[in-house]
């Protein structure tokens, strides 16, 4: 299996993980979903540039860095950072970004759109920030209503910036309870006379649910583009669609109902996700991986295991996104056909 690749290895099927992007991009354009393709899975220019061709209408990106390694050959213009984007280091890289780039963000907090405003007071053109609210998964966000239009005004009010609109990362399956409360945001704004003009929101789980949150003016979603063992978990997708696997080599077989193998929590990472074991290998369901060091998995199973020291696995990890950013590089393949290296670009830099 892949004998001419190294141990661990990181791979990527490029036809599944085109087809991913096609089909769901197939489902946005079916519902009029405009979709925001998040980079933070796969943090691969040519992937990006395969959405934007596919229709999506820009990125997502979760850092500065991120945004500045996929917009450096040119090729995508559109990036919203959803995160609030603090100190003057990281807001004057922002500034640049800005004058090369359509570029939105957001915030949740005075001293976010504080500093956002020190930056941008003198540029030609305002930056648009969306306020980040909090719908029910108590990540970052603010959590009224109230709260929103307060926000909002500040950032209308403050030089070099405009309101733009509202962001959210909802909780998986609750879109109703998601819309009405956006409503009533939207109802309050608009009463005092603040239009609402982007709703962006988002998530891999209920991607083929987000029709149902019809206030939504464009989707982010990330894993999709690979899939793992949780969203297979959640029946997302199959195992069929998973892009990204981790090739591991057996290198002990120390009892009959245990083995070892090269790939730890350095490359399959400790996320669990709720899920039983670190990843699932594929053609064996009877095989759990239950324990990771740095640099070896552990593989249990009930009976016999049968493998032998030398054999070769493909694992799906629980948590694609964090495997893509473990490795400088990937194995793109073409089903068993080795495509070459790929530098995974935005990975590597803190912001």
């Amino acid at each position: 299996m892949f004998t001419t690749l190294d141990t661990p290895s990181v791979l990527v099927d490029l036809d599944v993980a085109e087809a991913n992007i096609r089909k769901f991009q197939a489902y946005c354009n079916a519902h009029g979903l405009a979709l925001r393709p998040h980079i933070k899975t796969h943090k691969l220019p040519s992937l990006a540039s395969y959405q934007i061709e596919q229709g999506a209408i820009g990125v997502t990106c979760q850092k500065v860095s991120e945004a500045e390694a996929m917009t450096a050959d040119g090729s995508i213009g559109d990036v919203l950072i959803t995160y609030n984007i603090l100190g003057a280091a990281k807001t004057r890289r922002l500034r640049a970004l800005a004058d090369r780039v359509r570029l939105s963000v957001v915030a949740d907090n005075s001293e976010t759109v504080e500093g956002l405003s020190e930056a941008f007071a003198d540029a030609l053109e305002n930056l648009p920030v969306l306020v980040e609210c909090n719908t029910g998964a108590d990540r970052c966000g603010v959590s009224t209503p109230q709260d929103v239009l307060t926000l909002a005004r500040e950032i209308a009010a403050s030089p070099g910036l405009e309101f733009a609109g509202l962001m959210t990362y909802p909780p998986s399956g609750k879109a109703s309870a998601v819309a009405e409360w956006l409503q009533r945001v939207v109802d309050l704004l608009e009463s005092h006379g603040i239009a609402v003009g982007m709703i962006s929101s988002g998530g891999s789980p209920d991607m083929w649910q987000a029709h149902e949150m019809p206030l939504a003016t464009e989707y982010r979603i990330g894993t999709y583009v690979y899939n793992d063992r949780s969203l297979v978990g959640r029946g997302t997708c199959g195992w069929e669609d998973c892009a990204l696997s981790v090739l591991a080599t057996v290198v002990s077989v120390p009892a009959d109902n245990r083995a070892v193998i090269d790939a730890g929590s350095k490359v399959l990472t400790s996320d669990l996700l709720g899920l039983e074991g670190y990843g699932h290998v594929m053609g064996r369901d009877d095989l759990l991986i239950d324990q990771l060091s740095e640099e070896h998995g552990r593989i249990v199973c009930d009976g016999p295991i049968g493998l032998s020291v030398g054999d070769r696995l493909r694992i799906v990890p629980n948590h694609a996104c964090v495997v893509s950013n473990m490795l400088d590089h990937i194995e793109l393949v073409r089903g068993e056909t080795p495509q070459g290296q790929a530098a995974v670009e935005a990975r590597g830099q803190v912001w």
